[in-house]
């Protein structure tokens, strides 16, 4: 029988305007979440989250740019945006020395599994680039960084008089802490993570506290779930509140609950009213939620683009001031987030300073450091560093006026500070010494 060209032209062309209108659909849905720009690369399958801590460096990467897809996620979306103004510059020259070796800036990107990294200096983007497949329209989990925004959010707060005073018991605000260890903590002590509440923080055991908290996040009810285990009425202190430093994220995940409460809003709705749209941020991004427009992850969880993450950090470099010239945060409040806690564990001789702030950290490189160079750039006195375990940074620095934004799949969590930490304090010292 003849083939009908026309008949079958008509076939195809509807055909492929179903595709086409498929797809389209597809991409402005973004897995229900319609945001404004879907992310790429869309990765077919990603990693089971429950195995977070074990993933390879290939799931790692994966993991890390579908985690707004692999769980429940809140979206705080971008107004008129505002991009960073580019004035491109070669940082090829750059150089830093780590146990006596000398190391290019393109050695440290590969030696560190480095996925993203932005330069931002006098407030135009000076380098960025983009590693594993990575684009500009990636939406890259914060994992600890996500502290730091919190802690912003909690200045915001505190300023719009949602929250009177630090030093307030968290009860005040959390009225289900009632009768828990951590009834009289107060939101300064969460903040510098001296509550004396013992928490296992431990990457690398199955039955920590921080491990138990991330099988729930991978089950149902995960609010619930994990209000119990932090909560949990057999939890005990292991210290005088304020005596004593512990990294944990029991008690983040306390804070952005309580700031939750005070507040009346989401994590993400702060986030987004306060400071994404008012500060023109470029595209939507979404918060690992626990109860979906409720209740999101204080400890971690904030997904966003390397350009947004650089534009946070100007926002805290510029203490809070909005492009309209309003003062979102009080008055010395970035001074004050990096006062660093004296509590016990906090000092050491490596750092005598202190080295943990309002959920900020120092990360200036230690005194007494041999066979590394240059030791000297972004100082403790004026830099403070946003960190996520397997190597997530927003550096700030007030006085070299310079934000670095780095993504990383390191293998380790958390390694030791004289390798990995150690390695990008010498390479953002260098840089910012090249751009002075």
């Amino acid at each position: 029988m003849p083939i009908n060209t026309k008949k079958l032209w008509l076939i195809t062309a509807c055909t492929g305007f179903f595709f086409l209108k498929n797809t389209a659909w597809s991409q402005s849905n973004c897995y229900g979440l319609a945001l404004k720009t879907c992310p790429s690369p869309e990765d077919r399958t990603v990693p089971d989250v429950k195995d977070m801590l074990t993933w390879d460096q290939k799931q790692r990467v994966v993991g890390f740019r579908n985690d707004y897809r692999s769980y429940e996620g809140d979206v705080f979306r971008a107004g008129r945006a505002y991009p960073i103004p580019r004035s491109p510059r070669s940082l090829d020259g750059i150089s830093y020395r780590y146990k006596r070796h000398d190391y290019r800036l393109s050695d440290y990107l590969h030696r560190n599994s480095v996925t993203g990294m932005m330069v931002i200096k006098d407030g135009k983007t000076v380098w960025e680039y983009y590693g594993q497949g990575n684009t500009p329209t990636t939406l890259w989990t914060s994992r600890s960084v996500g502290k730091s925004v919190v802690s912003t959010l909690i200045g915001i707060a505190l300023k719009q008089g949602k929250i009177k005073s630090l030093d307030d018991a968290i009860v005040k605000y959390n009225p289900d802490v009632r009768g828990t260890v951590w009834e009289n903590v107060t939101l300064r002590q969460l903040l510098q993570h001296s509550s004396g509440v013992a928490w296992n923080e431990d990457y690398t055991k199955p039955g920590s506290d921080f491990a138990r908290l991330t099988q729930c996040e991978a089950g149902a009810d995960a609010y619930e779930c994990v209000r119990k285990l932090v909560e949990d009425p057999a939890r005990q202190s292991y210290a005088p509140a304020g005596s004593s430093w512990s990294y944990s994220s029991g008690g983040a995940w306390l804070l952005g609950d309580t700031l939750e409460k005070a507040t009346g809003k989401s994590l993400s709705q702060n986030l987004q009213e306060m400071i994404w749209q008012p500060y023109g941020m470029t595209q939507d991004g979404v918060w690992h939620s626990y109860l979906k427009g409720k209740h999101d992850v204080g400890a971690h969880g904030f997904n966003a683009t390397l350009e947004d993450w650089g534009k946070f950090g100007l926002f805290v470099l510029n203490n809070g001031v909005l492009p309209d010239g309003r003062k979102m945060l009080p008055d010395h409040w970035m001074e004050e987030a990096r006062h660093w806690v004296r509590a016990r564990n906090s000092v050491s001789a490596s750092h005598p300073e202190g080295i943990y702030g309002y959920q900020w950290w120092n990360n200036s490189v230690p005194s007494g450091t041999r066979d590394a160079a240059p030791l000297h750039g972004l100082e403790y006195e004026n830099s403070q560093w946003a960190i996520g375990i397997f190597g997530q940074f927003i550096a700030v620095d007030q006085k070299e006026n310079l934000v670095i934004v780095q993504w990383s799949t390191w293998p380790e969590a958390e390694p030791s500070f004289d390798t990995r930490p150690l390695e990008t304090s010498l390479m953002f010292n260098a840089i910012a010494n090249f751009l002075r």
